[in-house]
């Protein structure tokens, strides 16, 4: 139970601070397009469950579309690899990092995993295959 009534805590947060309409954050599936990885400074982010998180920021913060495809959870006792201990470390995490952003959005702070400025030159206009999946706007600023 507390799995799930931290999941909907958390995507209430996040949804808040990252301006988003997201369902569920905490899943675990993800799929991301071959020009999102290829221009998001994933190399900066975690190498633990918050990494995917981070990702969702660092889209948002650079224009791209986020959507959402269902896929059903379950919360029993042999569903999740993660302790009690580890998800309450990952909820922080997960606060952590859209409260970054929500700073870094308002040009307060420049966390590594969203520095300042766009990363390659690419972001000074996006390209055509940019354009069709997608991808950022030129930047506007700092």
């Amino acid at each position: 139970m507390y799995k799930y009534i931290g999941n909907r805590i958390l995507t209430y947060i996040e949804n808040a601070l990252l301006n988003l309409k997201m369902s569920e954050y905490h899943s675990g599936y993800r799929s991301f397009s071959r020009t999102l990885l290829a221009v998001l400074p994933i190399d900066r982010n975690s190498d633990d469950f918050v990494f995917d998180n981070q990702i969702i920021a660092q889209a948002k913060l650079y224009g791209f579309r986020i959507g959402e495809i269902s896929c059903p959870t379950r919360y029993d006792k042999n569903s999740s690899s993660i302790g009690c201990y580890r998800a309450v470390v990952y909820g922080l995490g997960v606060v952590m990092t859209a409260l970054a952003y929500r700073l870094r959005a308002w040009g307060l702070i420049y966390p590594h995993f969203l520095p300042r400025g766009v990363p390659g030159s690419s972001w000074a206009q996006p390209s055509e295959t940019q354009a069709m999946e997608g991808g950022p706007p030129p930047p506007s600023g700092g």
